[in-house]
C-alpha cells in the first residue's frame, strides 16, 4: 500500500468517494464489476477476508494501525484525511473514520445458488437500504442459504446496506433474480415452494407453516407500504402471515424477516432448540 495525505478535497485521487452515485459506482471503470464503498474498519476487514479486492482507502490516521496488516498485501493508495476533510469529500460526517472503494464482484448465476440451497430469501423491490442490510444480517445469523433480490431492489452493496448488515452481506451468498413469473419458474424448477409474506384473507399462519415446512422453501418479502406486487402474490404457492396482537397488522419488513427466519430454521437441531 502507498500512504498519501489528502491535500485537496476536490482532487481526482479521492473522486471515488465524492463524485460517484451508487448507480455510477456499479458501472464505473469496469461494467462487469464496478465499485462499491465499504465504511468502518470492521466492514473493510470483512470485505477483504471475504476475498473482495480494494481499489483505494480513505481514512483518518488513527484507523491505520488496525487496518495496516489487512491492507499490506495490496498495491493501492491509502489516503489519510482529518475529519473535516472527510466531510468535505463525502458530504457527510464519517463517524467511523474509514472508507474503502472495492471492486464489485461478479454476481453468481441464480441456478448455482439454488442448486444446494434449502431455504432462500427473496426481496422484491425493497428500496430502503437500511432494511436490506438488516435482512442480510438476519439471514447470516438465523441460517438461510442465500438471498435473491429483484431488479429494482436496493443494492445490498450500497454503503448504508453494507454498514447496517455489519459486513454480513459479504458472507451471505446473493444475486439478482429475474422478473416474475420467470423467477417463479426458476424456483419451481429447483423444487422450491414459494411462500409470500403478506396480508390476505386466504393467508396461512406462520405457526402452521413452521409446523410442517417444505423441504425447500423460498420466502418472499416486499417493500414497506406497497407490499408485494400482484405478480409476486400470483407466483406464490401460499401466502403466509405472522399472527399479531393488539390490533397491529404487520411488522417492519426487516423485523418480519427475522421473525420468519427464526420460526423456520433449516436444521432440525435448530428447530428443537428454538422450540
Amino acid at each position: 500500500m502507498h500512504i498519501e495525505r489528502v491535500r485537496d478535497a476536490a482532487s481526482d485521487e479521492v473522486a471515488d468517494y465524492a463524485r460517484l452515485t451508487d448507480v455510477s459506482l456499479r458501472s464505473a471503470r469496469e461494467p462487469a464489476a464496478g465499485l462499491y464503498i465499504a465504511e468502518s474498519a470492521k466492514v473493510i476487514r470483512r470485505a477483504i477476508r471475504a476475498g473482495h479486492r480494494p481499489r483505494s482507502v480513505l481514512m483518518e490516521e488513527k484507523w491505520l494501525d488496525g487496518l495496516e496488516s489487512d491492507l499490506a498485501p495490496f498495491e493501492i493508495p491509502v489516503h489519510l484525511a482529518d475529519p473535516d476533510q472527510l466531510e468535505a469529500i463525502t458530504g457527510y460526517r464519517v463517524h467511523r473514520g474509514a472508507l474503502a472503494a472495492f471492486e464489485r464482484p461478479v454476481l453468481p448465476d441464480p441456478a448455482e445458488l439454488l442448486a444446494g440451497a434449502r431455504r432462500v430469501v427473496v426481496l422484491e423491490d425493497i428500496v430502503d437500504h437500511t432494511n436490506v442490510g438488516a435482512i442480510f444480517r438476519s439471514v447470516a445469523a438465523l441460517g438461510a442459504d442465500a438471498v435473491f433480490v429483484s431488479p429494482r431492489c436496493a443494492d445490498p452493496l450500497y454503503r448504508r446496506s453494507v454498514r447496517v448488515s455489519m459486513g454480513t452481506v459479504f458472507q451471505v451468498p446473493w444475486t439478482r433474480m429475474p422478473e416474475w413469473p420467470e423467477a417463479a419458474r426458476m424456483l419451481h424448477a429447483h423444487d422450491f415452494s414459494i411462500a409470500a409474506l403478506a396480508l390476505a384473507d386466504d393467508a396461512v399462519s406462520l405457526r402452521d407453516l413452521a409446523a410442517d415446512p417444505p423441504e425447500r422453501l423460498a420466502l418472499v418479502f416486499g417493500a414497506e407500504g406497497d407490499g408485494l406486487s400482484r405478480t409476486a402474490l400470483a407466483a406464490a404457492d401460499r401466502v403466509v402471515t405472522i399472527p399479531m396482537a393488539h390490533g397491529v397488522d404487520s411488522l417492519n419488513v426487516a423485523a418480519a424477516a427475522a421473525v420468519v427466519l427464526y420460526a423456520l430454521p433449516v436444521d432440525e437441531e435448530d428447530a428443537h432448540v428454538r422450540a
